[in-house]
């Protein structure tokens, strides 16, 4: 069993504080939590996050955070996926996580007619070499946080700032120029069977 919880517009760092002290507070009977949520433009630098790959910021601030990956960029249009899921107790490995994470979203588009893959080589969800989604996990105390962010409707001229996951040239895209019009709301509603269906879960 999992509770939704649909956060709206957060401020990164506020939030992200919110998931550490849940994470570090919960015990074997805290229920497991998965939270949808927006940002306000922001760049996040993984904890081995080479600033060579943070270009030109200008007036989007940096955040430095406790996650895997390199630099990403976050913004309104964008939908965050935080699973707070007591791994152990789920008798999940972080790899099945990741996958559920990146097989939702193909799931999720090929309702669309719209074929995606996920690369072994570069965590994420791909349209055409065009990254969809990026994924970023932390695990705590045998419990995940931080999570996917899914491209719906997004601002992609912030990424150009950035070598985006790392990777110089990654070209970014997103729902709506895919050609899937739905607000960021209406995104997770269809997403979340997806992801409850590819870890055995249901919603309490």
């Amino acid at each position: 069993m999992i509770t939704i919880r649909n956060r709206g517009l957060q401020e990164y760092v506020p939030l992200w504080r919110e998931m550490q002290t849940f994470t570090d507070t919960r015990d074997e009977t805290t229920p497991d939590e998965l939270w949808f949520t927006e940002h306000p433009p922001v760049f996040t630098m993984g904890l081995n996050a080479d600033e060579e790959h943070l270009l030109t910021p200008g007036d989007i601030p940096v955040v430095q955070i406790d996650r895997g990956g390199q630099v990403t960029y976050h913004g309104p249009g964008q939908l965050m996926v935080y699973p707070l899921i007591d791994l152990k107790r789920a008798n999940l490995g972080v790899r099945t996580l990741v996958t559920a994470l990146e097989q939702s979203i193909v799931d999720f588009v090929a309702d669309y007619d719209i074929e995606a893959i996920a690369r072994p080589d570069a965590p994420g969800v791909y349209v055409e070499d065009k990254k969809l989604a990026s994924v970023g996990l932390r695990i705590r105390r045998g419990a995940s946080f931080h999570g996917m962010a899914l491209n719906v409707e997004v601002e992609l001229e912030p990424f150009s700032r950035i070598n985006p996951c790392g990777y110089a040239d990654l070209q970014m895209t997103d729902l709506q120029r895919l050609g899937i019009d739905l607000q960021l709301e209406d995104a997770a509603e269809k997403l979340l069977p997806h992801f409850l269906r590819h870890l055995g879960l249901s919603v309490s």
